[in-house]
């Protein structure tokens, strides 16, 4: 959409279920900068089988490459170098105590303790692992443990996600976990224990993090379409004017609002797992949460925000990734509006800027 700081600026691209969302950023003044952004909505017209509801992941390569091109056409993308996101769903990642070992002896070992955590053949995966710290072992003083941050792939998906990004004319420089992206997006280099609620339009990922690692997750099979199924079912209305209804009222505390009486019992459940997914982490961690973040496209929905805390029973805020990020004074009252829909996107394009 606009065309400033394109030198040596990079491409986020989240494929979600529903949308595909991109963010172009460069490097100004050692800040970043936004240059660009656009977004692929699926619906009834943006598909070969023309039927709302679909999953944006298991449409056809084709058609992800086709959607891809639209928003690089429509936005006036310039930049051929891509950091792609992977969702949760697709991937393994988990946290793992080791010994205390060199480099070299770390990357000897950790193929043979994955295979405990990972569910499918070493082989069949591509693998990549962090240390987050070296810790004190009580039971031995002289010899500490490691604590390991592992994530794997399977090698279809990322050999899919290269043919996508060489088919749309792009130069894929590397596949990140979903969730890595949104917590750098979100929390930068701050390692306070936060819950992050990310509400996509198929599943809510409900996101603990720890020391800038994710430390537990849990997916929720409930996003933004089916409260829009919800509302349509409920007031006999076709899905496009329920999601217009949605956007427009949202859970307006208004006597006439009919809306929001559609939503309650879904908005309930997600506050309800995130809760639980809290309540689980604190009492097997002895570690209290923080703060918790909200972020997709359904936060702004009107009054979500106040709703979701009075449910949580805890504060929570709207997740801004475009706190750190300087854009064109032309979009400061549109950047609210849309940040938080664009929080996994933001993150990669962040990485290795």
């Amino acid at each position: 959409m606009f065309g400033l700081f394109k030198s040596e600026s990079k491409l986020g691209i989240d494929i979600g279920t529903a949308s595909i969302k991109i963010v172009e950023m460069a490097k100004k003044d050692n800040r970043f900068a936004l240059s660009n952004y656009g977004l692929f909505e699926l619906n009834e017209s943006t598909t070969s089988g023309g039927v709302s509801g679909q999953n944006i992941l298991k449409l056809p390569d084709e058609e992800i490459v086709w959607g891809i091109k639209e928003v690089i056409k429509k936005a006036n993308i310039s930049s051929k170098d891509v950091i792609a996101s992977i969702p949760s769903f697709s991937t393994f990642s988990t946290v793992i105590q080791m010994p205390y070992l060199s480099e070299n002896d770390l990357i000897k070992a950790i193929p043979f303790e994955a295979k405990k955590y990972i569910p499918i053949p070493i082989e069949e995966v591509s693998m990549d692992w962090s240390i987050i710290e070296v810790k004190k072992n009580p039971n031995n003083p002289t010899r500490p443990t490691v604590e390991v941050f592992l994530a794997a792939v399977p090698k279809d998906e990322t050999a899919r996600y290269q043919r996508i990004m060489q088919n749309a004319g792009l130069n894929l420089k590397a596949i990140e976990l979903e969730n890595s992206a949104l917590i750098r997006g979100l929390l930068g280099n701050d390692l306070a224990p936060t819950a992050i609620i990310n509400i996509g339009g198929r599943s809510t990922s409900i996101l603990i993090v720890s020391k800038g690692y994710e430390r537990m997750g849990h997916n929720y099979e409930v996003g933004g379409f089916e409260i829009t199924k919800s509302i349509a079912k409920s007031l006999g209305i076709g899905v496009e004017k329920a999601e217009e209804l949605k956007k427009k009222l949202g859970l307006n505390q208004d006597d006439e609002n009919i809306v929001r009486q559609a939503m309650f019992s879904l908005i309930d459940m997600m506050a309800f797992e995130t809760r639980k997914t809290i309540n689980i982490y604190e009492e097997s961690q002895n570690q209290k949460i923080l703060r918790v973040i909200l972020v997709g496209g359904l936060v702004n929905m009107p009054h979500f925000a106040n709703y979701f805390k009075e449910k949580l029973g805890r504060d929570a805020l709207i997740g801004n990734p475009m706190a750190r990020v300087v854009y064109p004074q032309g979009l400061t009252k549109v950047i609210p509006e849309i940040s938080s829909t664009f929080a996994v996107a933001t993150g990669l394009a962040m990485r290795d800027l």
